[in-house]
């Protein structure tokens, strides 16, 4: 059982949703990463995605777009990357999700990555444009590693596609609130709701919700129904914002706490 699994049993136990925050590695530098990830575990975040940075994000939207930019511009490697998730365990024993598109992988060699990561502390991989009909390969080699992967449910996936997807994934089963791409929304879908359910119905695995969720009374809201929600796009904007100032820990741990916060006064979640 890797950290990922762990968190979510503790929480399970616990009547708690996990708050997942997700991080564009080198944004604003990889050095900022290193102090970034500890700071959000000690503010509460639960488990952390770290999402690698590619030149074609297609399920992103504007926010992470431009991350992905600022960090490509300090040209580092997967290797680099690896090593200071290596560091960052000298800190902090917060699971860790990588979030990647599959080119970067492919290049790096599938085996590699899920030996050197999981080797440097990477506990799980998240790769948003490798369906799962495609994925048996690293499928295989995560489980060889221990690592786990982690695929999309959308609203439009009907319930053959929801099996194959859960059938697919470990860890957790990542469910996008909103068709289209990556970021911050006024409101949330009347009917999340009845997909969570459904999907849970289908699955034994905990599901996580993320796309569009900025604010800590809609975080509250899916940690009514769902094991965990992810919150990008309006952490993202957090740290570009203070990204070059003495202020961007100070903020960030503040941002996490308020969503841990009204997360925490909805605990009761449907049971299985």
């Amino acid at each position: 059982m890797n950290r990922i699994e762990q968190k979510f049993q503790e929480l399970r136990q616990k009547n708690q949703a996990a708050l997942i925050l997700y991080l564009t590695a080198g944004d604003p530098g990889l050095k900022k990463t290193e102090q970034l990830i500890p700071a959000l575990a000690q503010a509460g975040a639960d488990i952390i995605e770290l999402g690698v940075p590619f030149t074609d994000p297609t399920a992103d939207g504007p926010t992470i777009q431009a991350a992905a930019g600022r960090a490509l511009k300090k040209a580092f490697s997967l290797d680099e990357l690896f090593a200071m998730v290596e560091r960052v365990r000298q800190k902090t024993q917060v699971p860790l999700l990588l979030f990647s598109y599959y080119n970067p992988l492919f290049k790096y060699g599938e085996e590699k990555a899920a030996s050197v990561g999981q080797e440097s502390g990477i506990d799980g991989m998240l790769v948003v444009d490798l369906p799962p009909e495609e994925s048996a390969g690293l499928r295989a080699h995560c489980r060889n590693y221990g690592l786990s992967l982690v695929h999309l449910a959308t609203p439009v996936s009907d319930a053959q596609r929801l099996k194959l997807v859960a059938a697919s994934s470990s860890g957790f089963v990542y469910y996008v609130s909103v068709t289209g791409i990556t970021g911050a929304r006024a409101h949330l879908p009347k009917d999340i709701k009845s997909h969570i359910l459904e999907l849970k119905k289908i699955s034994n695995l905990p599901v996580a919700v993320g796309f569009g969720i900025s604010r800590p009374e809609q975080a509250a809201q899916i940690a009514g129904v769902a094991d965990g929600v992810v919150v990008g796009s309006a952490l993202v904007s957090v740290i570009e914002k203070y990204g070059a100032s003495p202020e961007l820990i100070p903020r960030v741990q503040k941002f996490c706490k308020a969503f841990k916060s009204a997360m925490a006064r909805h605990k009761t979640r449907p049971s299985r």
